[in-house]
């Protein structure tokens, strides 16, 4: 499991449209008490930062529709508590960026494609 910290418009689309889908996994662990990856560093970095975690998927849903694909699984934003800020991070940026380019997906996009 992976929510990145990096700009949505330099993701491939297996990347793109992966960290949508995992998103909405990590949401339903914390909304409602899921307990399957409870205990993942990932998931931890987000509890009481719900509104941090709605705005980045609304920055990924940005990006699907920048991109022509459709999005039709909308978060309830009535749950978008806490900090609207992620200041924890498991990886660096810099790190997150060297992780992405050594994948073998053709990621990191140029900010213009």
């Amino acid at each position: 499991m992976r929510i990145w910290d990096l700009p949505p418009r330099i993701f491939c689309r297996q990347h793109l449209l992966g960290e949508h889908r995992e998103l909405h996994g990590l949401w339903n662990v914390i909304t409602l008490g899921k307990t399957g990856y409870r205990e993942h560093p990932e998931t931890k970095r987000w509890v009481g930062r719900l509104a941090a975690l709605y705005n980045r998927h609304e920055t990924l849903v940005a990006e699907m529709h920048r991109r022509g694909y459709q999005h039709k699984t909308p978060l309830d934003v009535r749950l978008a508590t806490g900090s609207q800020v992620q200041e924890s991070l498991v990886d660096s940026l810099d790190e997150q960026y060297k992780l992405l380019c050594e994948k073998p997906c053709g990621c990191p996009l140029t900010p213009g494609e």
